[in-house]
């Protein structure tokens, strides 16, 4: 069998699943098939109904060998290498995130002249997402604390595979909400973010392995202090604000967004999350109902589908079988599913959640 027409059959029984997955919850028949030719067959009125017309992945990361010297990945991870794994999982196109900011982790030491390892990484990215135009759209990355993040981010709004958006991990940068200067530097970089028309990605949830503070406090000031400095561009908060499953800490954070939104809060006009990392197995499962009551308040049409890196494990399909096992409703899954980012819609019916 040819690697073409091996991940033709992949496809068919991963469409498959998520037919009987969101079948089985309507009022429709489940449909029962062993090939996905007859799927098509017998079940086409409900393949239609109940697959979206493109599944974007909205959070996704490739890493160039370089990266391998500040990133816990066991390889090199190549636009191809994604593409292959998107194939399988039936994934149209997908938000590819630079991971630039790493060369700058204060808690590792990735070598001499890092801007100069950070200015490669984001242009590595760019040469990978250019390999396929259609289906891969680039995100330039940056310390937000650096000196030169503002140099960065003019550098590549001029480069058009990387110009779409800028993506910020709290986390790895170290970045502390409590700390006034932080916050200015921040703002800094949202404002220059949002005047060059460059959508933002940010992991908000701030480092765990050295205990930075995390909660409703530091949700205030992103949503006080930050999001007014960027107020005509998408901000997507990664993973539903947490670093990964979910748990009452985060929910903390997320009321706040949640009860903004809730209330019309004008600052919360542009702001979306990604679902990424959250179906991490026995890291959400306790907190099941208030992850499900977040997800609600927030609106579903707020929530973008992602999967984050193929790391092992995290194959696009197997994220898909993990993300199926949320209590979510067949409706709910088809709407996440259905979002696609104002960054990603034609300028022309790009504007804000009413």
């Amino acid at each position: 069998m040819s690697g073409h027409d091996l991940g033709n059959r992949k496809l068919g029984y991963m469409l498959l699943t998520r037919i009987i997955v969101r079948v089985a919850e309507s009022d429709m028949a489940i449909c029962r098939a062993g090939a996905f030719t007859i799927v098509v067959a017998v079940c086409g009125t409900a393949l239609a109904s109940v697959r979206a017309d493109e599944l974007v992945d909205h959070h996704q990361h490739l890493i160039s060998p370089q990266a391998l010297a500040v990133f816990s990945a066991p390889k090199a991870i190549t636009a191809a290498d994604l593409i292959e794994q998107m194939d399988i999982a039936g994934i149209d196109r997908a938000v590819i995130l630079s991971d630039a900011y790493g060369f700058s982790n204060p808690f590792k030491d990735p070598g001499s002249d890092e801007y100069a390892r950070v200015r490669a990484e984001n242009d590595w990215v760019s040469t990978q997402v250019a390999t396929y135009p259609t289906r891969l759209i680039g995100f330039c990355a940056v310390d937000p604390l650096r000196d030169y993040a503002l140099d960065e981010i003019e550098r590549c709004s001029n480069d058009p595979n990387l110009s779409t958006g800028l993506k910020l991990h709290f986390g790895n940068s170290d970045v502390n909400l409590d700390i006034e200067e932080h916050v200015e530097r921040v703002r800094a970089v949202f404002a220059s973010a949002n005047a060059h028309g460059m959508s933002i990605v940010v992991h908000a949830r701030a480092n765990i392995d050295h205990g930075r503070p995390y909660g409703s406090k530091q949700a205030q000031v992103f949503l006080e202090r930050l999001l007014p400095a960027a107020p005509d561009v998408t901000v997507q908060i990664a993973h539903l604000a947490s670093g990964g499953g979910y748990d009452a800490v985060v929910d903390d954070a997320l009321k706040v967004y949640a009860e903004a939104i809730q209330r019309r809060d004008p600052r919360a006009r542009n702001l979306y999350f990604d679902a990424s990392g959250i179906p991490i197995t026995g890291m959400w499962e306790q907190n099941a109902s208030l992850l499900t009551e977040r997800m609600r308040q927030i609106g579903m049409n707020r929530i973008l589908f992602g999967v984050d890196g193929i790391i092992p494990g995290n194959s696009p399909t197997e994220f898909l079988e993990r993300w199926h096992k949320l209590p979510l409703s067949a409706d709910e899954f088809r709407q996440i599913e259905s979002n696609v980012a104002p960054y990603l819609r034609p300028a022309s019916v790009r504007r804000a959640i009413p």
